[in-house]
């Protein structure tokens, strides 16, 4: 990376499939020119085709931040440029000008393995090499790479060039700095990096999974149509954790309330699935259960505590607004009025 900089000067992203291609659409997006490497061979007309479906994605989708006022206009044209899409043995020697390289490979240990090999041929050794695996553990990856200290993972959510978050899956090979390198990185583009250990799942897929499972579920035993369980979701449950996180939403509606619910749905739907975990008990039993305790989760001891309600309830309120979803009788801010009284 560029010295007194936390931008990277340039990315690779060895894979041309959407993951790489919305990867490769942020740092665009935040001016960083972007190497999108396609491992496969193809014939000549099988790599135009694949070049032309390339930019005419990347196209699209700034066409569409331009009508929705996202995006300059002119900036649909001249984004594309940042983007530089070559074949393998074009890019052996571009590859060596780049920071960091993502790979975005197809979910086989064999697609890992060619492109890790291809990669720790041609990067710097000190280049930052991440997968963007959704489901393996960093630390089968980290034995393809060369130098697997400064390898990680880094799950990035679809659409990539609109999905804020990136998590970050550290490996025992992985040093910290390796990690404090990605992170500043993928701030200075624009995202919010997470770090958990080696955990399948990580943590968005972990919760997604168990949501989608219950949903699903509850189609199955006849509770709810899946229209009425997709707009609770959206309306109810969805809206909430648009502003607080799920740990902080314990705290704000106490920790013995899960504590309760979750033994009376294990005694009546399902004991294993409902298994109040031990850390929820222990803070039950220490009196450690949120806002009005001044401790659960997190720690609200010497905090103004009003302050970061109103702060969270301002922040909820501007949702239900946006979604144009505000009770009757409340209406949005009036900007005119606002500028009149100033």
């Amino acid at each position: 990376m560029a010295e007194g900089s936390q931008k990277p000067r340039r990315v690779a992203v060895v894979g041309a499939g959407r993951m790489g291609r919305g990867i490769a659409m942020s740092c665009a997006l935040a001016g960083v020119p972007t190497l999108l490497v396609d491992l496969k061979p193809r014939s000549t007309e099988e790599w135009q085709q694949l070049v032309l479906l390339t930019r005419a994605e990347l196209g699209r989708d700034l066409q569409f931040l331009a009508a929705i006022g996202l995006l300059a206009a002119e900036h649909t044209e001249a984004l594309p440029d940042t983007v530089e899409v070559k074949a393998a043995s074009q890019a052996e020697s571009a590859i060596k000008d780049c920071d960091i390289v993502f790979e975005g490979l197809p979910e086989t240990l064999e697609s890992k393995r060619l492109a890790f090999s291809w990669v720790s041929a041609h990067a710097r050794p000190e280049a930052i090499v991440a997968s963007t695996t959704s489901t393996m553990d960093v630390n089968e990856l980290a034995g393809m790479v060369s130098h697997p200290q400064r390898f990680l993972n880094a799950h990035w959510l679809n659409p990539a060039h609109l999905m804020p978050l990136v998590e970050i899956s550290v490996g025992a090979a992985t040093v910290a700095d390796t990690t404090a390198r990605m992170r500043a990185a993928l701030t200075a583009l624009g995202k919010v990096p997470v770090v958990c250990t080696a955990s399948p799942g990580y943590i968005v897929p972990r919760i997604q999974a168990l949501a989608m499972n219950e949903a699903a579920r509850l189609v199955e035993e006849g509770v709810a149509s899946a229209e009425d369980i997709d707009t609770a979701v959206r309306v109810g449950f969805g809206l909430r954790f648009a502003v607080l996180g799920l740990l902080e939403f314990i705290d704000w509606g106490g920790n013995d309330i899960l504590y309760y619910a979750s033994r009376y749905l294990s005694k009546t739907v399902d004991a294993e699935r409902y298994r109040t975990p031990q850390i929820i008990e222990r803070n039950m039993h220490e009196g450690r259960n949120g806002l009005r305790d001044g401790q659960g989760f997190y720690d609200y001891r010497g905090q103004d505590v009003e302050a970061y309600r109103r702060e969270r309830l301002s922040q909820f309120v501007g949702v239900l607004q946006h979604m144009k979803l505000l009770p009757p009788g409340l209406r949005p801010p009036d900007p005119q009025a606002a500028k009149s009284d100033a």
